[in-house]
């Protein structure tokens, strides 16, 4: 029986090993866009206030190495509704299998719910949206313009195509 939805596009290279040695810009959103993990004050602030929930998400983020030795997180931004990771995977051959960028967005977003979700005391609340968005960086030109993106995000935050009114 054929569907008349229209096909979902793939967010992931086809044949690509996405536990392969390079680095990733990683964008994780909330659920419905909601502003639950900082605030953006001021003009030209530089630095999201982190709520509670944008607390264990800096927790999580800072302990990557911890649960994933080949995994660095180089830079970060905590938006109110969104997430930006520069990952880099360092596939040395230690771990075998080696960890993916879709297995670490899926622990990362599993841990993050279980905390947050037992902090607000709401069980099975959906806190991301699902799915993520990634990009494999090609060259140091690249790494360049996405850290000084996500340094910058906050800054351009009414700018931004994940900015939500109120």
């Amino acid at each position: 029986m054929e569907s008349n939805l229209p096909k979902r596009k793939k967010n992931r290279l086809e044949n690509f090993d996405y536990g392969a040695g390079y680095s990733y810009f990683i964008t994780i959103c909330t659920n419905n866009r909601e502003k639950i993990l900082s605030s953006i004050v001021g003009e030209g602030s530089s630095l999201p206030q982190l709520t509670r929930s944008g607390e264990i998400i800096k927790s999580l983020i800072e302990n990557v190495p911890t649960k994933y030795s080949n995994f660095s997180v180089d830079y970060y931004v905590i938006m109110p509704n969104h997430i930006h990771l520069l990952i880099t995977v360092h596939n040395d051959g230690r771990e075998n299998p080696s960890p993916t960028v879709s297995s670490f967005v899926g622990w990362f977003k599993y841990q993050a719910t279980k905390q947050i979700n037992d902090l607000i005391d709401k069980k099975g609340t959906k806190l991301f949206q699902r799915s993520y968005y990634d990009h494999v960086i090609r060259n140091r030109s690249d790494y360049d313009q996405v850290s000084k993106y996500i340094w910058e995000n906050p800054i351009n935050w009414e700018n931004d195509e994940l900015y939500k009114e109120d």
